[in-house]
């Protein structure tokens, strides 16, 4: 099924403020564009290196960039298509300080 990405200003707005995070955010635009996905291990296979968070979270850690960033999503499958929601993005290290203070799963609004 076709993904319709969610809040994909937020990325746009990153990258604006992190230029170098262009060519990593470009080419992961590119594969949820031309994604088909019908599973969640679908994603997996998508992107190798990306990590689902728990069975009931329905949420997943992109590694953006030879893992200098980091995008947290949550996912539902519908009948028709998988929407992927943008609910936090930020370098390795800003995603390193969420997860100590256990934030990652919690986390639900991106904002600049």
């Amino acid at each position: 099924m076709k993904v319709h990405l969610i809040k994909k200003k937020s990325i746009f707005d990153f990258i604006e403020d992190n230029p170098r995070s262009r060519a990593g955010l470009n080419i992961w635009l590119n594969l949820i564009k031309y994604a088909d996905w019908k599973a969640p291990i679908d994603i997996t296979n998508t992107f190798g290196s990306a990590d689902i968070l728990g069975q009931s979270s329905n949420r997943v850690i992109f590694n953006i960039g030879g893992n200098k960033y980091r995008i947290i999503c949550s996912y539902y499958f519908s009948k028709n298509s998988v929407h992927l929601f943008v609910k936090w993005i930020g370098t390795h290290a800003d995603y390193d300080e969420l997860c100590s203070k256990n934030l990652q799963l919690k986390i639900d609004n991106y904002s600049r």
